[in-house]
């Protein structure tokens, strides 16, 4: 279990983590979302005592990361695949932090053959690709055994394989009672993988919540149904009290009612209904409702793409001279 208590980050005039009190538990994969910015990776590096607060505590199973003797034993962790030294090999990468932690040698091989690197033990990590060099970052996180593991991007650089492995990975390593905090910005892969889920925006708690809640909270919920016959499921339904709303290519969006009773009225008045499907938002579409006060950094696409009538490119806002040499490298 992790549990952070008034957690404060300071860097100056700037607050990256703002009095943030939540807890992870045993046994679900809690994932962790937030915006660029929003104070993600410094939360987890205070975990690990990495950095430390201005305010506030977090503690490891009752106890400060610094206080843990082996402390790999104790809590795995990815916050940077590419941590190595280049001229060591896999193997001596993952030999060293065993050695250093009372880890037995034979755990080594244990772990690489895990994460599917066995055939290049011995091999430099410099010529790794990246997703070879997660593979590794993963590997050393389970060397310890560990009962908590923290993954911060646990999927960057994998292949479509990998991200299933892993996906599967931390929810087996959770079904054993082990504690799974991951922090992702692929919602769609976050949606497949965690029961739970924390969220901050500009390093304060906006939501501490079951994945399941989170969307039905910050996003809307509705009924579409497609009949040959609109106008009279339409009054049908008004006949009813119910509001019905035409959204074109004959459909109709209904909020507030289960899709079985709109089955049941259009069946009672023997219309024909060529759709009838609950539609609930992703939860990419609920994250974005929910943290659009607190985004920092906004992109402009009007920007990329801007250009005059004759079709010379428009100086972004800000450029100054740097757009002239720009557009001189380019060509234009």
């Amino acid at each position: 279990m992790i549990e952070l208590d008034g957690l404060t980050k300071h860097y100056g005039d700037k607050v990256a983590v703002d009095r943030l009190t939540c807890t992870v538990r045993p046994g679900i994969v809690t994932g962790f979302l937030g915006p660029n910015g929003a104070g993600k990776s410094t939360t987890m590096r205070m975990m690990l005592d990495l950095d430390s607060p201005t305010e506030g505590t977090v503690r490891i199973d009752g106890r400060h990361y610094r206080q843990l003797r082996d402390p790999l034993t104790y809590v795995g962790a990815l916050l940077d695949a590419k941590a190595t030294h280049g001229g060591r090999s896999a193997y001596h990468h993952l030999l060293c932090l065993a050695q250093s932690n009372g880890i037995p040698r034979a755990r080594v091989a244990e772990v690489l053959d895990t994460v599917g690197l066995a055939s290049v033990a011995k091999k430099r990590t410099k010529g790794f690709s990246l997703g070879m060099g997660q593979r590794l970052g993963i590997a050393a996180a389970l060397l310890g055994d560990p009962q908590v593991l923290l993954f911060d991007e646990p999927v960057n650089g994998l292949d479509p394989e990998g991200i299933h492995w892993i996906r599967n990975l931390m929810k087996d390593l959770a079904a054993q009672g082990r504690t799974i905090f991951v922090s992702s910005h692929l919602m769609s892969e976050m949606a497949l993988t965690a029961d739970h889920l924390i969220v901050i925006g500009q390093g304060r708690l906006m939501a501490d919540t079951s994945m399941a809640d989170f969307i039905a909270e910050n996003s809307r919920s509705y009924v579409r149904l497609r009949s040959p016959e609109q106008e009279k499921l339409r009054d049908l339904l008004g006949a009813e009290g119910i509001r019905a709303v035409a959204v074109g290519n004959g459909s109709l969006e209904v909020d507030g009612v289960p899709a079985a009773r709109l089955g049941e009225l259009a069946a009672r008045g023997r219309l024909v209904l060529h759709e009838l499907s609950p539609q609930q938002a992703s939860l990419e579409e609920a994250f974005m409702q929910l943290t659009a006060p607190s985004v920092e950094y906004h992109a402009h696409a009007d920007h990329q793409a801007a250009a005059r009538a004759d079709g010379t490119p428009v100086q972004p806002e800000g450029w100054g001279a740097g757009w002239q040499q720009h557009r001189q490298k380019k060509g234009s």
